[in-house]
């Protein structure tokens, strides 16, 4: 009676909502989705342009699948999107992978934090902006972001602005044997912004520079319609206030006489930033930034820190034994803003 009694429970009994099927980790192919780039991310909802440069361009608002809730995608990232991508008001599709990143810009809180945070994703250039007054220029912070981006496999960019209150060149010296590009705006000049506009031409630059060194008011002159906001700097501090609170792709517009204006490129604005750990870079992959010292390096003793200090460090040798003055005074300086970029990765400086 009893065995009969709970055969009849079973019968009527409400199936359990986890199913008897045995899971499987095979996900969908979503053949048919879309892929879109991420322009903007706000509390988990993604803003994508789909068909970039096409016909058919349109921007859509979406949510990372529940399979992908532990993956961060990120400004800059290629991602396939599936469901309603027309970009109706109201609608919104659904992330279902991110595509194989060609960079990523990293960064830490400090040089003993152990997370990584990403900055951007498949830019290929670092736009580093500095002041060269109010505020002063900080160039630990300078060579902390050239360290971070050439360990990113990135071009970098040096933009020096408001060259209308303090000269450029010694900055300019500071980084030029590194391989860097230099470019300077000043305020009472306002067509100077033309030169950091033809270095962005067809790329993905990342503008990134602590609060205050005119940003949000390079952005302004290079996309009019992006309206970043601009701050000011405290007398006091000597800081700028931060304006920009989360990273946004825009369109770099161009005048090509007869469509008007046209895309081509993206800059990425990003928040400004106090500081620029890089608990993440390995000093390896520094060296391996500059291929003519890396090469020489090799003849190093093993452990040798490649630093001023080091014993019978073989970059020493190159320096001395370049064939004239000139070749010996440009080694010499290449040389040196390397190893200020090492002590700056190995915090001792």
């Amino acid at each position: 009676m009893a065995r009969r009694v709970r055969d009849e429970h079973a019968r009527y009994a409400r199936p359990s909502k986890h199913g008897s099927r045995p899971r499987t980790k095979q996900r969908p192919e979503h053949a048919d989705a879309m892929t879109g780039l991420v322009v903007g991310v706000d509390r988990g909802r993604y803003t994508l342009v789909l068909d970039d440069g096409g016909p058919d361009e349109r921007e859509i608002l979406a949510m990372k699948a529940r399979e992908l809730s532990r993956t961060r995608a990120v400004v800059g990232d290629r991602v396939d999107v599936v469901g309603d991508t027309s970009g109706d008001e109201g609608t919104l599709a659904r992330i279902v992978r991110i595509t194989e990143r060609t960079s990523v810009l990293r960064r830490t809180a400090d040089d003993t934090d152990p997370y990584e945070r990403i900055v951007v994703a498949n830019a290929d250039q670092l736009v580093v902006v500095t002041a060269l007054a109010q505020p002063e220029p900080r160039t630990g912070m300078i060579d902390r972001c050239v360290v971070a981006a050439y360990d990113a496999g990135m071009d970098v960019l040096l933009c020096l602005t408001k060259a209308d209150l303090a000269s450029p060149d010694e900055l300019r010296d500071l980084y030029t044997p590194l391989g860097v590009e230099v470019v300077v705006t000043r305020r009472d000049a306002p067509d100077a912004v033309e030169s950091v506009r033809e270095r962005l031409l067809g790329r993905t630059s990342v503008l990134v520079g602590h609060s205050g060194v005119g940003k949000s008011t390079l952005i302004n002159a290079l996309v009019p319609d992006a309206h970043r906001a601009t701050g000011v700097v405290n007398d006091v501090t000597g800081r700028g206030r931060h304006t920009s609170t989360s990273a946004v792709a825009l369109r770099l517009p161009v005048a090509d006489g007869t469509t008007g204006r046209v895309h081509d490129g993206w800059v990425i604005d990003t928040p400004g930033v106090r500081s620029f750990g890089l608990a993440h870079v390995e000093a390896g992959h520094l060296l391996a930034a500059f291929e003519d010292l890396d090469e020489v390096a090799a003849r190093c003793p093993r452990g040798c820190t490649h630093l001023a200090d080091a014993p019978d460090c073989a970059l020493d040798e190159w320096a001395a034994d370049a064939p004239d003055e000139a070749t010996r005074a440009t080694r010499t300086a290449r040389l040196t803003s390397f190893r200020r970029l090492l002590a700056s990765r190995t915090a001792t400086v």
